[in-house]
């Protein structure tokens, strides 16, 4: 189950850069077809969202909230996927939570970092392609 831990954790933290894309992806994997494509259709307008300039931080209260409950679930959804019992998934949903917390926060401050070096767009469109590029590897 350590394993199963890893990739909680690692989809956690996608919740942390990207509330919907780590649940679209483990949806999607799962063959939760029609669950799937609806959380996909909203993740990809968060990426949209994300490109503009009045969009609010995602350490905002209403933000952070997001991002703990979509780690919660793919943190728990993994697990449960992978046959799990209740004390597991549980396990699951928190180390997902902790994920999700790396994400908002360390992505934060990196992000800051990139649109310092090579501007807003760039810098969001890098971290979509992070985000997305872990999420896929997760669930491979």
């Amino acid at each position: 189950m350590i394993a199963a831990l890893t990739i909680a954790l690692a989809l956690g933290v996608v919740a942390g850069l990207r509330t919907f894309t780590a649940p679209a992806v483990l949806l999607l994997a799962s063959h939760a077809r029609v669950a799937g494509v609806i959380v996909a259709v909203l993740a990809v307008g968060e990426l949209i969202a994300d490109l503009l300039p009045n969009t609010p931080s995602r350490t905002a209260p209403t933000g952070l909230i997001a991002r703990l409950v979509s780690g919660a679930f793919v943190g728990w959804f993994s697990i449960a996927m992978r046959g799990g019992n209740t004390p597991l998934r549980v396990a699951g949903a928190c180390v997902g939570v902790g994920g999700a917390l790396i994400g908002t926060f360390g992505g934060h401050a990196l992000r800051l970092k990139a649109i310092a070096r090579i501007g807003a767009i760039p810098a969001a469109l890098s971290e979509d392609v992070v985000a997305i590029a872990i999420a896929i590897l997760a669930v491979a």
